[in-house]
């Protein structure tokens, strides 16, 4: 059960240690980003059926701790609010999630990579998109979509979902949470997709646990800079990881076309 953690050197087990530490942080401090940073850190160094299996449990705790950070009847209103789009997120992740082994990843990171760079940059040098109330049951249903069907290939859906509540406009508080909501319903069902994939199992699960720790470290420290931030801070600093983000879906892309 724990041959796992022979078959990966020291060295590389310790840096897969501090990529979930540092991404633990980002989490804690912007909300998202977590499974982003670690299906690319450890993705460098382990297949990627390995790293993605190491991101799930981790990833499921995380979301479950921002979500309830402010008490479980915030959380149940933020869920009634957002129902439609977590609905649309959660059925996509688990119908691309059994294509994670069929379809090639690197088409989505660049059809979800380029819209969401140009977006968060256009944003960072001040012209604002704004989705209107009477829009934004479309604007859930597409993003919701798009959001889900990467996240259940690739394990990240936070840049579509953070892109939509910038647009929206959503307070500092309502998108932490709103983003611990919708995050840690589809891990859970991505968790359970990868069970029945076969990428999570009895060989990966040990690994998947024991990146719990660094992250659990990581996030303490990254929420005693998030309490520190005002609004508009906070919101620069979602576009800015928005763009690392972008950028780093790109990178993928790019890979997985060229090798």
């Amino acid at each position: 059960m724990f041959e796992v953690f022979t078959q990966i050197p020291p060295a590389i087990l310790a840096f897969a240690f501090g990529v979930a530490l540092f991404a633990g942080f980002v989490k804690g401090a912007v909300g998202f980003a977590l499974p982003m940073i670690m299906i690319s850190g450890l993705g460098s160094q382990l297949s990627p059926e390995l790293a993605l299996a190491a991101l799930i449990v981790p990833t499921v705790a995380a979301n479950l701790w921002q979500a309830l950070r402010d008490g479980v009847a915030a959380a149940l209103g933020t869920t009634r609010k957002y129902w439609l789009y977590m609905l649309i997120v959660l059925v996509f992740i688990a119908g691309s999630a059994q294509l994670v082994r069929v379809i090639p990843s690197w088409v989505f990171f660049l059809l979800l990579g380029l819209p969401i760079t140009g977006f968060a940059l256009v944003q960072i040098v001040g012209w604002k998109l704004h989705i209107r109330p009477e829009h934004r049951t479309r604007a859930e249903l597409g993003i919701g979509a798009v959001a889900g069907f990467t996240g259940g290939l690739s394990g990240v859906w936070g840049p579509p979902t953070v892109a939509y509540l910038t647009a929206i406009d959503a307070p500092k508080g309502e998108s932490m949470r709103m983003q611990g909501v919708v995050y840690a319903a589809g891990s859970i069902v991505l968790l359970a997709s990868h069970l029945r994939s076969g990428v999570l199992n009895a060989q990966t699960l040990p690994l998947s646990f024991a990146m719990l720790v660094p992250v659990v470290l990581g996030m303490v420290a990254g929420y005693s800079v998030h309490d520190r931030l005002d609004a508009v801070k906070f919101r620069r600093a979602m576009l800015v990881v928005l763009v690392v983000a972008g950028l780093n879906l790109i990178r993928r892309g790019v890979m997985g076309l060229l090798f």
